[in-house]
């Protein structure tokens, strides 16, 4: 074989410094923006806010000994269940599980330095994952609440990704393994039963009673919970002894495996968007205290015209001030624009409540506003809305559909909050059951099945209709 050379043709995609920082700044909440542009203030001298009284004068040196003063700038970024038996306390009594003070004591004051988040996605980062399944554990991460529960459906955390191929079940199934999987023991999961077998599966093998306990949460902790000590002991074919040692057991385990972690220093949330009737209309408004009013710093910017040929590092330095400024604005552009077709589309909500909510995916609002998948879920992720209903993350607004008899979809928000009217409304003495409560949901013509309604039940820590009966 000789040697040749061969000329190809090929086109690829490269992001550019500007797209890189525009995506980056995108994604970021308005306490991470405010304080990557309080470091980038630090680091270039070319950037400042409006409204600052300190000038670059001393720093400047000879060059100012005129004492001119800065003009203004060239541009501003404007605008669950609960579980007991016997006389033994509940699951709400001994709150975090059976731990005692001392050496435990000392293992959750150093955890609650790390918030659960930071300490999930500290453990992603070193597991041998293809970027795929990175990207994919590390979504189902952001879904999980602060005890420790994976609320989110793992169908609607797929439907964040614009993926080629599409994102499969199996492969969130398999992200889902990798999160359960990390410490602390029951992360991930999606109710309490599956928490605590979780944490019991993490047990050795050898653990008296482990097996007996298993199968107790895995679907019987209602019977538990009910202290139905019989038939406990005829479905399990056990005698009291063993009963009561799976019950010890259970006891000593962690129903909320994120509450030892702290929710970090305390942070307001600044609303980046109020919406507000006008006219008869719904209109959204970007917040300006959410905004950083920045601009160039005209002093070092008159330094580098006067000497434009040892420019150097300030030239440098004054490109990426004002690239800064035009992607903090494009920032706040993007997030008016889709948070007010979210408004233009959740129009009931705003006017009648939750029960309103009709079903909303990425693609629908990604569509209106001319933009990517991926960054509708960038721009809906860590941003607020404050409304007359209260304060909610953009990402509120999206949910998936229920088929309806009429042949429409009807929001799992709103199914949500038909379930809880239900409950708040139901005889104390004659509880509604999941599957009564199927029932209730399907003559309003909502089609759904009874393990949905529990899905939903749990994720709004209702308890069973056990549980809440009163004698």
């Amino acid at each position: 074989m000789k040697p040749h050379l061969q000329l190809k043709l090929g086109q690829h995609l490269t992001l550019t410094p500007q797209l890189q920082q525009s995506i980056r700044l995108l994604q970021l909440s308005t306490l991470e923006l405010n304080q990557e542009i309080g470091q980038l203030l630090q680091d270039n001298p070319l950037l400042e806010r409006e409204g600052e009284e300190e000038t670059a004068a001393e720093a400047a040196g000879p060059e100012m000994a005129t004492g001119q003063a800065p003009a203004a700038g060239e541009a501003a970024a404007e605008p669950e269940a609960s579980a007991a038996a016997q006389e033994e306390p509940d699951w709400n009594d001994y709150g975090a599980g059976g731990a005692e003070d001392g050496e435990e004591g000392g293992l959750q004051a150093a955890a609650a330095s790390t918030t659960l988040r930071e300490h999930l996605l500290a453990q992603v980062a070193l597991l041998p994952l293809s970027a795929r399944d990175r990207a994919l554990t590390s979504a189902l991460v952001e879904a999980v609440n602060e005890d420790g529960y994976l609320e989110q459906p793992l169908a609607e955390v797929a439907a964040g990704f614009e993926a080629d191929p599409p994102i499969e079940p199996e492969e969130m199934e398999v992200a889902l393994r990798y999160l359960q999987n990390l410490e602390p023991a029951g992360v991930g999961a999606r109710n309490l039963g599956e928490c605590l077998g979780l944490q019991l599966k993490a047990l050795p093998e050898s653990t008296p009673s482990r097996g007996t306990a298993l199968r107790i949460a895995d679907g019987l902790l209602d019977l538990l919970a009910a202290r139905d000590v019989g038939k406990l002991k005829k479905v399990l074919h056990i005698d009291d002894a063993e009963l009561r040692a799976a019950r010890q057991l259970i006891l000593t385990l962690n129903p909320k495996p994120g509450a030892q972690f702290g929710p970090g220093d305390t942070q307001y949330v600044i609303p980046d968007v109020y919406v507000r009737k006008y006219k008869g209309a719904w209109l959204a408004s970007l917040n300006p205290d959410a905004m950083p009013r920045l601009r160039i710093n005209r002093v070092y910017a008159d330094i580098l015209a006067r000497h434009r040929d040892h420019a150097g590092q300030l030239a440098s330095q004054l490109q990426e001030a004002r690239w800064l400024i035009k992607n903090v604005q494009q920032r706040f552009d993007t997030i008016l624009r889709v948070s007010q077709a979210i408004v233009d589309r959740q129009r009931s909500f705003f006017e009648h409540g939750e029960v309103a909510m009709r079903p909303l995916v990425l693609r629908e609002i990604a569509e209106a506003v001319d933009l990517h998948e991926s960054t509708i879920s960038r721009v809906t992720n860590q941003k607020y809305m404050m409304t007359p209903r209260g304060l909610y993350e953009l990402k509120y607004f999206f949910g998936s559909h229920v088929a309806t008899e009429a042949g429409g979809a009807c929001s799992s928000t709103a199914i949500r909050a038909l379930i809880k009217q239900l409950v708040a409304s139901e005889d104390a003495k004659k509880p509604l059951s999941d599957g009564q409560l199927a029932e209730v949901l399907a003559r309003q013509g909502i089609v759904v099945a009874r393990r949905t309604v529990a899905k939903y039940r749990e994720s709004l820590h209702i308890p069973t209709a056990n549980m809440r009966k009163s004698a």
